[in-house]
């Protein structure tokens, strides 16, 4: 009944605040072994051949989002619904309303699942062509009991039952149709109730125990260390552009005029890559050119606010705002003097800072070296993160 060819699209639900999680940030946006669960989902979807994808997420949180899912194309966002229901609907028509042609399957896939092995995708994939939908399953291990009150009541056949996961697969023209056709509360706990309640026969699949469901703070590993969360933490950054004529010269997110300008993929802004690398560094989520890669052909003339506004974000999943940065642009020319309080202005408005917090100077090589001849321009930062609730952020 479906035609595989160009890969199933996806829908991620991540529009929900996760505050049992006892993250500092909704668990979707989380880190996990340095990765937020987000990135996690997405690239188990990706690696199951998923092309597409379309993310529920909460209102307010586009910055955060895009940061944790940096470096992937075919992704977008939507703001969700008071439900799970009503997210998985508007996912689904933003996702119709973005192709170009109606993608013929749909994988519905909860945030809060980061773990998906490739081979249950397989699974439902087959099964989608024989059925409308299909849903991994695991059997139920132990004894069940209805409760009647604080008693216990009639046994239940823990043999007719089975746990639930997902990514659910589904016939996106049918899924959709079956949402639109939902009528009373929008409460259903999941899309196969959709389905079934629109007519239509759901698939069981072998699931697997690592799509366990991140949902209390046990679920998330503890840190290898409570010193290293409990306080500040610091790190440093440090990037070199070689000056060249016909470029434009951005330091620091400040266009200067100049006739020379720095020569990189992005609008090579080596006073803000210099900070990014910092912040990275201060959380342990390596270099800037592990998560904008340059041969990453969308990054090409890119501003470099966007890098700032992920290295941000990702600091605020693993529950730290920025203390304060220092940075050390290294030039012979131009002079920097004129233009710095427009630096520490823009610096702070995208590090969610006061000026205060934000330091830049500037230095010669004494005319020694590929700057001391006016080759490039060489950019040092440290930054220093707290713990989000301990600044002003």
């Amino acid at each position: 009944m479906s035609d595989l060819s160009g890969g199933p699209a996806a829908i991620i639900v991540a529009a929900g605040q996760g505050l049992r999680a006892g993250q500092p940030v909704p668990k979707q946006f989380a880190l996990v072994a340095g990765v937020p669960v987000l990135r996690r989902a997405a690239d188990a979807l990706r690696q199951g051949g998923v092309g597409r994808i379309v993310v529920a997420i909460p209102a307010g949180a586009e910055a955060i989002a895009a940061g944790c899912c940096a470096g992937l194309d075919d992704i977008s966002f939507v703001t969700g619904g008071a439900t799970r229901q009503l997210s998985v609907r508007k996912a689904l028509e933003a996702l119709e309303a973005l192709a170009e042609a109606e993608p013929a399957q749909v994988l519905i896939h909860d945030a809060a699942r980061p773990h998906c092995p490739p081979a249950v995708i397989a699974r439902l994939l087959d099964a989608l062509q024989r059925h409308f939908g299909a849903i991994p399953v695991l059997p139920v291990a132990d004894s069940l009991a209805h409760a009647d009150g604080a008693l216990m009541g009639a046994p239940a056949r823990r043999e007719d039952l089975r746990r639930v996961q997902t990514p659910q697969a589904f016939s996106f023209a049918a899924i959709l149709a079956a949402h639109r056709a939902w009528s009373g509360t929008p409460d259903a706990g999941d899309d196969a109730q959709v389905a079934r309640a629109a007519g239509l026969a759901v698939a069981l699949v072998e699931g697997d125990d690592t799509l366990h469901k991140l949902t209390f703070a046990g679920d998330f590993p503890a840190p290898a260390s409570s010193v290293a969360t409990r306080w500040p933490r610091t790190g440093t950054g440090f990037d070199v552009h070689r000056l060249v004529a016909g470029e434009e010269l951005w330091l620091c997110g400040v266009r200067i005029d100049h006739p020379l300008g720095l020569s990189g993929h992005s609008d090579a802004d080596v006073g803000l890559h210099a900070v990014v690398d910092a912040i990275l560094g201060a959380i342990g989520a390596g270099d800037i050119g592990q998560h904008f890669p340059p041969t990453d052909p969308q990054w090409r003339g890119a501003s470099s606010d966007q890098f700032v506004d992920h290295a941000v974000g990702l600091a605020r999943a693993a529950g730290y705002a920025v203390g304060n940065v220092d940075l050390t642009l290294i030039c012979e020319a131009p002079k920097i003097g004129p233009h710095r309080p427009a630096m520490q202005q823009r610096l702070a408005e995208l590090l969610q800072v006061g000026v205060e917090a934000v330091n830049v100077k500037a230095t010669t090589t004494e005319r020694l070296g590929f700057a001391g001849r006016g080759e490039g321009i060489a950019a040092q930062a440290v930054a220093m993160l707290v713990p989000v609730g301990e600044t002003g952020a």
